[in-house]
């Protein structure tokens, strides 16, 4: 089965708001952050599910080592 491609319209779909399940794209990979508590209601630190994170992850204190505790859903391609 090919890999799902998300555009920025597409992935704004996945906001976490109202029972949507809630993903993030991180250096052109979409992870789904729908199950992680710290993501409850598509937010997580001043920062909104259904969007590319890739600049906010560098000023993380956890930055990518999160990720791979993450399903990978997809590729971003903008």
């Amino acid at each position: 089965m090919a890999e799902k491609t998300f555009t920025q319209a597409e992935l704004a779909k996945y906001n976490g708001v109202d029972g949507a399940p809630a993903y993030v794209a991180i250096d052109g990979t979409v992870y789904d952050v729908t199950g992680v508590p710290q993501w409850a209601a598509g937010k997580h630190h001043g920062n909104l599910a259904g969007q590319d994170l890739t600049e906010a992850i560098k000023k993380s204190p956890h930055g990518h080592s999160v990720l791979a505790k993450l399903p990978k859903v997809g590729q971003y391609v903008g």
